[in-house]
C-alpha cells in the first residue's frame, strides 16, 4: 500500500486516484468497479462511488443511484461472461453491520450451486401483527419522514 493514501488513508479513494493499484473492470464519471483482492469467488467485484462516502448514510442520492446503475451493469457483464448459477449482492454499513473498509461499496459475488458460501443467518417468518409497531415508525408519507422518537 502507498504511504500517501488520500481521504484519511482510504484505500478505495487511493484506487480512484490511481495511487493504489487495482484490477479495474469498469469506470464512469461517478463510479469504479474492480475485482476484490480478497475475493471469495472468481469474479467477486466491488463497485464504489468515486466521491468518498463512508456508508449508506453519507452517500448522496446521486452517487447512490450511480453505484446501483454500475452494479446493474456489472451484474449483466458477470452473467454474460462468467455464467454463474446465481449472484449475491452485499453492502455493509459500520462495524456492527460488518463493514471493514469505510468507503461505501457493493460486493457482487458470482455463485455456483453448492459453493462454499453460506447464509449468515436463518430467517423464520413472523406474523404481520408483530411488525406493526416498526412498520408505523418507518412508514414514509409522500417522501416525508415522520419524527417520532
Amino acid at each position: 500500500m502507498s504511504d500517501s493514501l488520500p481521504q484519511g488513508d482510504c484505500v478505495f479513494c487511493a484506487i480512484v486516484q490511481r495511487v493504489q493499484p487495482a484490477a479495474i473492470v469498469y469506470e464512469d464519471d461517478l463510479t469504479v468497479a474492480f475485482l476484490d483482492i480478497t475475493a471469495v469467488m472468481d469474479g467477486h467485484t466491488l463497485v464504489i462511488p468515486k466521491r468518498h462516502a463512508a456508508d449508506i448514510w453519507q452517500i448522496t442520492a446521486e452517487d447512490a443511484a450511480a453505484v446501483m446503475a454500475t452494479v446493474h451493469r456489472m451484474a449483466a457483464r458477470i452473467h454474460d461472461v462468467l455464467v454463474p448459477d446465481g449472484l449475491t449482492l452485499f453492502q455493509a454499513n459500520k462495524g456492527a453491520g460488518w463493514q471493514d473498509v469505510f468507503h461505501l461499496h457493493v460486493h457482487l459475488v458470482p455463485r455456483t450451486a453448492g459453493d462454499h458460501l453460506q447464509r449468515p443467518w436463518k430467517a423464520d417468518p413472523m406474523p404481520l401483527e408483530q411488525l406493526a409497531t416498526t412498520r408505523d415508525r418507518l412508514t414514509l408519507v409522500r417522501g416525508k419522514q415522520q419524527h417520532s422518537h
